[in-house]
């Protein structure tokens, strides 16, 4: 009779390999930080998921999901991605919001040097850094504080040299050689509300609905799609509301017929005059979105890197959101990182519509 082994077969413990955690350790995956650890036997030590370190082999790693079961092991933490203290990104956040505030709250405009000594890096770091938070170098975000508090100025009813001074520029033949592109009109105008600026638009009909363009002397303010026609019209009424508007002008109707030609055609290209109204950086996005040639589609992430900001992808679908220029400033190429479409201000039928035309030609 032969005897049957009654010997308990050995069992391979799991391999950390094969944990879903390791995939967020080996991605750096820095919204793991602070929910999830590892140590490693060879090195001594335990890290955060996102740390820069040369990815350990597996079979030497133990995950924790506690700081405190990482501590058991009696390894020390590891000193460039400091588990036990806030992450880099996180470091990094705080500096730049610091050097935002000082930037708000001075009357002159810091120097790069000054501002990275108040922060204790050194300027080529803190530049690095600033703008990949921001979108912007710390010279753009203080130009944009001082538009800012021009605009604020102005609306209060301060005088246009007040309102220099008190935003800090140094004298006034600086603002002004920039004063049409920070405000979108004469200081006096904008002072007024935007009383007596033109404003010429007119209305036509494309394969995707009703259109809108409207332009001021400076350019191509507004390009607007919808289904109602005079929907369209309230939309401008809205955004120009003391602003004087010409409609039914005959020889302005060619250039909605130009527009209209390129959604149908896109193959013809569209080359306007554009009077591009919005903070320095939607127009730092908006100018990556015109860079995008026809026929081609990016995601997010792409123009944040493209722009210098990798980290503020989600800003950037922000300003393809406040975009006013339909086809003009191309918001309508950029997609998910999946490819699939995400929001469009005048429907995402008309966005898939978009790309399908353009793809064609």
């Amino acid at each position: 009779m032969t005897e049957t082994s009654t010997k308990t077969p050995r069992t391979t413990p799991p391999s950390v390999a094969d944990d879903p955690r390791w995939a967020r350790i080996v991605a750096r995956d820095k919204t793991a930080d602070g929910h999830l650890w590892y140590s490693v036997a060879t090195t001594g030590v335990y890290c955060r998921p996102s740390c820069p370190s040369r990815v350990a082999n597996p079979t030497n790693v133990r995950l924790h999901d506690t700081l405190e079961s990482a501590r058991a092991t009696g390894f020390r933490p590891c000193r460039r991605c400091n588990p036990e203290g806030p992450s880099t990104e996180s470091a990094n956040a705080a500096l730049v919001a610091k050097a935002c505030r000082i930037i708000e709250q001075s009357e002159e405009e810091p120097s790069l040097e000054e501002l990275a000594d108040a922060v204790r890096r050194s300027p080529s770091y803190f530049h690095r850094v600033f703008k990949a938070a921001t979108g912007l170098t710390p010279k753009d975000y203080a130009a944009a504080q001082r538009a800012k508090k021009v605009r604020q100025g102005l609306a209060f009813g301060n005088t246009v040299t007040e309102a220099i001074y008190d935003a800090g520029f140094n004298s006034s033949g600086r603002f002004y050689e920039g004063s049409t592109d920070m405000l979108g009109m004469t200081p006096s105008q904008y002072r007024a509300g935007g009383a007596r600026e033109e404003i010429k638009f007119a209305v036509g009909e494309t394969s995707l609905g009703a259109i809108l363009v409207a332009s001021s002397r400076k350019g191509v303010a507004s390009i607007l799609l919808g289904d109602d026609p005079d929907e369209l019209v309230r939309n401008l009424q809205d955004r120009f509301p003391k602003a004087h508007l010409i409609g039914a002008d005959r020889d302005y109707e060619a250039l909605v017929a130009r527009v209209v030609g390129f959604i149908e055609a896109p193959r013809i290209g569209l080359d306007l005059p554009l009077d591009v109204r919005g903070t320095a950086f939607q127009q730092r996005v908006w100018q990556a979105l015109r860079e995008i040639p026809v026929g081609e589609t990016v995601c997010y992430a792409e123009i944040a890197r493209r722009i210098g900001a990798p980290q503020a992808a989600r800003a950037v679908a922000g300003a393809c959101a406040a975009n006013n220029l339909a086809v003009a400033i191309p918001c309508h190429r950029v997609v998910r990182n999946d490819g699939s479409l995400s929001g469009y201000a005048w429907g995402v039928d008309r966005k898939r519509e978009l790309i399908r035309k353009e793809a064609a030609a």
